[in-house]
C-alpha cells in the first residue's frame, strides 16, 4: 500500500515552485487562484523572495501548502491507499484525498497562519528540539516544570520538540541535559505551537473550519492527534480544530500506517525531512521523495 506525507512549516526554500509554474498548465492557473486568493502575489515570494521574507508565517504556511498541494496535482498516477501530513501538512493531505477542496484548503491554512501569528503575540513563548532521551523522560520532565511546557511533536525515536512559555522551555532544556539529552536547543520559531499556548488561535480556526465543507475522502487521513486512520469528516474536523493546542504524533502515526499495509512512503511538497524521519522509525520501508 502507498502512503503520502506532506510536509509542515521549516521545509520552505526559496525558488519553491517555480518549475512546476513554468512546466505545468495546471500549476499555473491554482498558483494564479492562491494569489487572488489571498490577496497578494505569494508567487513572487515563493519563486524570487529571501528566506527572511518566505519565513514570515503568513507567507510560510500558504507556500508550503501550494507546493505541497500543486505538487500531488501534477504528480502521474497519484494514488494515495493513505495519506499524513505534519502539522500544517495535514491540510496539504486533506486536499490531496478529497476531504477538503483547494480554495478552502488554502483559505484555511491562511486563516491557521494568521490566527497563530496572533497567538504568539500574546505571550512569548517557544519550542525546543530534545536529542536522545526516551518520550516518557521528556514528558516527564515537562510535567514537572512551573509553567507551560509540553511534548509537541513525536518526529522520531529520540528525537522530540517540546513546546510551551519562554521561561518554561528553557528551564526544561536545562532539565533535559541534566537526564542525559545530547542536545536541548531553543529553535528559531515564532512561538509555541502545538501547546497550550496556541489555545486563542485554536479558537479563531474553529469557526473557520466549522463554516467549511469537508467530503468523504477517497483514503483515510493518519490525523497528528489520533496517529490512527480517519474517514469520517465530522471526525477530521475535530481532530483539525485540537491540532493547534494538541501534540504532533508523527512516529505513532507512521507506526500505525506500516502496521496498516504502508509499504512504501512518498513525500510530496518541499525538503525531505519527512522521508528522514520515516528512514528513522522503519530502516526497511521504502521511502521516495517526489
Amino acid at each position: 500500500m502507498k502512503a503520502y506525507v506532506f510536509p509542515g512549516q521549516g521545509a520552505q526554500f526559496t525558488g519553491m515552485g517555480k518549475d512546476l509554474y513554468e512546466n505545468s498548465a495546471l500549476a499555473k492557473q491554482l498558483f494564479e487562484t492562491a494569489n487572488e486568493i489571498l490577496g497578494f502575489r505569494i508567487t513572487d515570494i515563493m519563486f524570487e523572495g529571501t528566506a527572511e521574507e518566505l519565513k514570515e508565517t503568513k507567507v510560510t504556511q500558504p507556500a508550503v501548502f501550494l507546493h505541497s498541494v500543486i505538487l500531488a496535482k501534477t504528480l502521474e498516477n497519484f494514488a494515495p491507499d493513505m495519506v499524513a501530513g505534519h502539522s500544517l501538512g495535514e491540510f496539504s493531505a486533506l486536499v490531496a484525498n478529497g476531504a477538503l477542496s483547494f480554495e478552502d484548503g488554502l483559505k484555511l491554512v491562511s486563516q491557521r497562519a494568521l490566527a497563530m501569528q496572533k497567538a504568539c503575540e500574546i505571550k512569548p513563548s517557544t519550542m525546543a528540539a530534545v536529542l536522545s532521551l526516551e518520550d516518557k523522560v521528556v514528558e516527564d520532565i515537562c510535567a514537572a516544570i512551573d509553567g507551560v511546557v509540553v511534548a509537541a511533536n513525536y518526529n522520531c525515536p529520540g528525537q522530540l520538540v517540546i513546546s510551551g512559555e519562554y521561561k518554561a522551555v528553557e528551564l526544561a532544556c536545562e532539565k533535559m541535559k541534566e537526564a542525559g539529552a545530547k542536545r536541548a536547543l531553543i529553535l528559531p520559531v515564532g512561538g509555541g505551537f502545538h501547546s497550550p499556548m496556541m489555545e486563542p488561535a485554536r479558537e479563531e480556526l474553529a469557526a473557520a473550519i466549522e463554516a467549511t465543507t469537508f467530503s468523504t475522502p477517497s483514503c483515510p487521513v493518519y490525523q497528528n492527534v489520533t496517529a490512527s486512520a480517519v474517514s469520517d469528516p465530522n471526525e477530521i474536523k475535530k481532530n483539525l480544530i485540537i491540532q493547534l493546542t494538541a501534540p504532533v504524533r508523527w512516529t505513532q502515526s507512521v507506526q500505525q500506517m506500516i502496521k496498516d499495509g504502508a509499504t512504501s512512503f512518498t513525500e510530496v511538497g518541499p525538503g525531505k525531512v519527512l522521508v528522514g524521519l520515516v528512514n528513522k522509525i522503519d530502516k526497511e520501508v521504502e521511502t521516495i521523495s517526489a
